[in-house]
């Protein structure tokens, strides 16, 4: 089987900070690194690290072929990622002393994937497989509506939360994923209730505490494991991709997540983004009081 990803492919620079800025605020950073990222990303990367093919759909502009080749190098199918001439989309991130981040994106050519290239790239997809988008490309309802006609899973992470993109994408949908502030901005937008929601899978992520799955309304808990977090940066999207993959692979729900809150884990004791989301084999060996 096979994941495709409808994702943006970002480069990342995140500044070490010591505290998150203020409006006006004018704050000397520690340390700059650049990673590959972007929510689509990051998501081939941590469902690829566990264990199952991904094929990703995007597009990079002139100044992103190392970011296709990273994707590559992480065993991505990358033949689906178009070069364009606007340029690669890209991040300004800000992390402090305790893993906190905000974000400034740019989305760049991530707005630039043409209906031919995502139609030719569904044409070799195969009824069971999983189709997955996030708020940070554009075509999510041609694709939705697509893998629902192709007998795809159709699966969406509503971030950034954009409204009318999660209300426009819902009628296609077999799962949602969203945090706890998002799933309160759906309820005040749709009037409705997670459980309410006429959508078979829906995890809910509480952070430090965890995560929460709807199967048609009916809840299960998963609590996260502690450890001490340096950086939550693409932490919710290593979850997101490896609760795929074990979809991909055939596992129960309860086993995917649990699988998934280790990788999430493991994920925010790590400085960085695509570059540093665990294998699978450091998230079966990791040990947690």
């Amino acid at each position: 089987m096979t994941i495709w990803n409808l994702g943006s492919i970002n480069a990342d620079m995140i500044y070490d900070v010591p505290h998150l800025p203020g409006p006006g605020e004018t704050l000397s950073a520690n340390r700059l690194d650049r990673f590959l990222g972007g929510k689509g990303a990051n998501m081939s990367v941590a469902a690829a690290r566990a264990g199952t093919r991904v094929a990703h759909i995007g597009a990079v502009g002139p100044d992103g072929r190392w970011a296709q080749d990273r994707l590559t190098e992480y065993g991505v199918d990358t033949r689906y990622i178009a070069g364009v001439e606007v340029p690669t989309g890209h991040a300004i991130i800000a992390v402090d002393a305790q893993g906190e981040n905000n974000i400034i994106l740019f989305p760049g050519s991530n707005h630039a994937i043409t209906p031919g290239q995502l139609g030719q790239a569904l044409s070799s997809a195969e009824r069971g497989d999983l189709l997955v988008m996030q708020n940070e490309t554009n075509l999510q309802v041609e694709a939705a509506e697509m893998g629902r006609d192709l007998g795809l899973t159709v699966c969406y992470a509503a971030a950034p939360f954009q409204a009318d993109a999660v209300k426009a994408v819902l009628p296609f949908l077999d799962f949602l994923i969203l945090n706890e502030v998002e799933a309160e901005q759906l309820r005040k937008v749709t009037g409705q209730l997670v459980t309410d929601l006429d959508v078979e899978h829906v995890i809910v992520t509480l952070g430090s505490k965890g995560a929460r799955y709807y199967h048609r309304g009916a809840a299960s808990d998963f609590p996260a494991h502690k450890v001490q977090a340096v950086d939550t940066t693409g932490a919710g999207d290593t979850f997101t991709g490896y609760v795929l993959a074990g979809m991909d692979r055939g596992m129960p729900m309860a086993q995917a997540i649990s699988q998934a809150n280790r990788a999430a884990a493991l994920m925010v004791t790590r400085h960085g983004t695509a570059d540093v989301i665990p294998d699978l084999k450091e998230v079966r060996e990791a040990q947690f009081d």
